[in-house]
């Protein structure tokens, strides 16, 4: 019974682990292309004859960071737990609650 239970402790906390290396190699991916692209982006406005702070301040080089950034957060709030409204626990809470009345 209680090798039962570890075996089924281990596939959760392998599965666990995978999805935060999972996030972090999302993460990794996110810094490196973005900076690639942006750094190419900026080089290429000051190339065209804008100043270093134009390029730096043109917010349309910032439009792919920016989104893939928001697709990076949801997959951290997934993987790094999002405050959980109707988890497991907060239905435990709510019933010793109303039990409470």
């Amino acid at each position: 019974m209680e090798r039962d239970f570890d075996v089924e402790k281990y596939k959760k906390v392998k599965k666990r682990i995978h999805e935060i290396k999972q996030f972090y190699k999302h993460f990794s991916a996110y810094l490196i292309i973005n900076l690639f692209f942006i750094g190419r982006r900026i080089y290429k406005d000051i190339d065209r004859g804008e100043s270093v702070i134009d390029a730096f301040t043109d917010v349309s080089n910032y439009n792919f960071f920016f989104w893939w950034g928001v697709g990076l957060i949801i997959h951290g709030l997934l993987v790094f737990g999002a405050p959980k409204i109707f988890s497991k626990d907060w239905e435990q809470r709510k019933i010793e609650e109303m039990m409470k009345k």
